[in-house]
C-alpha cells in the first residue's frame, strides 16, 4: 500500500523537504496546509492515510487540528515535534494523535512511522514521550497506588499485548512474538483501547507509563 499524506506545517521550506523526503521514498504526498484549518479541510476532503503534523501554527494550532481530524475520523495524525513543546504533545496525544516523532528525525524513520500509522498502529520516539508521558495526570504513580481505571479489566492477553505497545512493537512484532496473527493483534488492540478509555495506542501508552 502506498500512504497517501497530507503536510501541515506553516513554513513553507519545511513542507518542501518533506514533501521530497516523503516522495523519494515512495509516499504520495496528496496536499498540503499551511494552518490547522486548511489542514482540517484537506483531510476532510482528500481523505488521506495520514496528516504529518506540525503543532505550532498560526490561527487553528495542530492540536486543536488533531482533535477535528481524528473526531470527525478523516485520517491518522502523526505529530512532528520538536524538544520545547511538551504541553502541545500532551494536548496532541488527549487529541487522539497516533504517533510523535521529533522534527529532527531521519528520513528513514519518517517514511517507516507514516506507513506504520497509516496502517493504524502508532509510533512514539521515546525521546518525546520520556518529557510528554510525565505531563499526563494519572490515578497510580510507580510507588503503587490505585491502580489505572479499566487495566483490572483486560485479559491476560490484552495485558500482554499492551505491554509490548509500551516497547514500542509494532502489530507483526507482537504477532510473531506471541504467535497470533497480526488480524488478532488488531482486535487486542482496540479492546486494550476502549477498556483504558484511550484515543490512540500511544495515549495507552501514557495512561500506565509506571505500572508494574
Amino acid at each position: 500500500m502506498t500512504p497517501r499524506v497530507v503536510l501541515a506545517d506553516d513554513h513553507g521550506a519545511i513542507r518542501e523537504g518533506l514533501r521530497i523526503m516523503l516522495e523519494a521514498h515512495g509516499v504520495d504526498v496528496v496536499g498540503e496546509a499551511s494552518d490547522g484549518a486548511v489542514a482540517v479541510r484537506n483531510a476532510a476532503s482528500l481523505r488521506p492515510d495520514v496528516v504529518l503534523m506540525d503543532l505550532r501554527m498560526p490561527g487553528v494550532d495542530g492540536v486543536t487540528a488533531t482533535r477535528e481530524i481524528v473526531a470527525a475520523g478523516s485520517a491518522q495524525v502523526l505529530v512532528l515535534t520538536s524538544f520545547d513543546e511538551d504541553e502541545l504533545v500532551d494536548g496532541a496525544l488527549r487529541a487522539g494523535a497516533a504517533g510523535f516523532l521529533l522534527k529532527t528525525t531521519d528520513a528513514a524513520t519518517l517514511v517507516d512511522a507514516v506507513r506504520r500509522v497509516a496502517g493504524g498502529e502508532g509510533v512514539l520516539d521515546p525521546r518525546v514521550t520520556r518529557r510528554a508521558l510525565a505531563l499526563i495526570p494519572r490515578s497510580v504513580d510507580s510507588g503503587g497506588g490505585e491502580p489505572v481505571p479499566g487495566v483490572d479489566l483486560l485479559t491476560d492477553r490484552e495485558r500482554e499485548v499492551l505491554d509490548a505497545m509500551r516497547a514500542g512493537q509494532s502489530n507483526q512484532q507482537i504477532s510473531d512474538a506471541l504467535g497470533i496473527s497480526v488480524a488478532t493483534v488488531k482486535t487486542h488492540v482496540s479492546n486494550v483501547l476502549a477498556k483504558l478509555g484511550a484515543r490512540s495506542r500511544a495515549h495507552a501508552v501514557a495512561l500506565v507509563v509506571g505500572e508494574a
